[in-house]
């Protein structure tokens, strides 16, 4: 019989590593299960509400974010894609601009000198062309690299807004430009943006005022509200950063769209609504998948974390 013995079930011990491996494994169970709740609470959060947009009420507006709100990635990060490509700038150009928005998009906050960096080194881009050249190389990389990065979701949204007869408008920090780009190309009526100061139509290197950033972009909304004859009571905005909560706070319907940690927490305890369109799994390709967590330097972030290690 002992040379049966092989037969017999051990009892094995559990190293560190099988520990680990049953820990992750238990992990992501859970972590599955938060996200089918998650698009379960959301369709009968959908169901609840009361018809909205209003049909026919033209004191009603939508004001969208652009980035990861509309489009799944940085805008300008895509446009220097584009202005790479055609020459206006070196490769380490390129990946330093990916390094930057990597930090961003890992670290939840925007750092005050990479911010004032990559501003600078985009206007000193731009400096001395033509504002048409620009506007023409938009509609170019529009298609190139970012119509395909549409959140068919949150364009389902915007439509919903124009179907019902309401005005909408894009609110971004990315240059004036390229959101009018973006709006014109998605059918919306306008768009608000960072806007960069021309003489006799070529670009200075400055900018008119400050990024249409945070609290500027609610000051941006205010205006375009009173110069519209807007009740803000009535309308709604959508993003998903809490850079954006002061935006969000002045409408009467905000819409938390695949927010960040800080914006989701601050939804929920004011029972905004809340969209979460990546863990819905996308109606269409976008790109990149979203569990990459990276959108927002598209496939430059990678390259740009290495380079950033070997210069350490």
């Amino acid at each position: 019989m002992a040379a049966l013995g092989w037969l017999t079930p051990r009892r094995r011990s559990a190293t560190a590593r099988s520990v680990l491996a049953g820990e992750a494994s238990a992990e992501a169970a859970r972590k599955s299960s938060q996200d089918v709740q998650e698009i379960q609470d959301a369709r009968t959060e959908e169901a609840r509400e009361p018809e909205f947009p209003v049909l026919g009420d033209d004191r009603a507006a939508a004001f969208f974010d652009l980035d990861n709100t509309v489009m799944q990635g940085a805008s300008i990060f895509h446009f220097g894609r584009g202005l790479h490509k055609r020459k206006f700038f070196e490769t380490r150009d390129l990946l330093k601009f990916a390094w930057q928005q990597a930090w961003f998009r890992l670290a939840g906050s925007e750092d005050p000198e990479h911010m004032q960096e990559a501003r600078d080194s985009a206007l000193s881009i731009v400096k001395g062309h033509r504002v048409a050249e620009l506007q023409s190389i938009g509609e170019e990389i529009y298609d190139e690299y970012m119509a395909e990065r549409i959140w068919p979701g949150t364009r389902a949204l915007a439509e919903a807004h124009l179907a019902a007869g309401q005005k909408v408008w894009l609110v971004t920090a990315a240059p004036v430009e390229i959101a009018n780009v973006i709006a014109r190309r998605l059918g919306l009526t306008g768009a608000l943006g960072t806007v960069a100061e021309s003489v006799d139509g070529v670009y200075t290197g400055k900018l008119v005022g400050e990024p249409l950033h945070g609290p500027a972009k609610a000051e941006a909304v205010k205006a375009l509200a009173a110069a519209e004859g807007l009740d803000l009571s009535r309308c709604a905005a959508y993003s998903d950063s809490h850079n954006d909560i002061p935006m969000l706070s002045l409408v009467g319907h905000p819409y938390a769209i695949n927010p960040d940690s800080k914006l989701r927490k601050h939804a929920r305890e004011l029972d905004w609504r809340l969209r979460d369109y990546r863990t819905a799994r996308k109606a269409a390709k976008v790109g990149i998948p979203a569990a990459a967590g990276v959108g927002a330097v598209a496939g430059g972030t990678a390259a740009a974390i290495a380079l950033h290690r070997r210069r350490r």
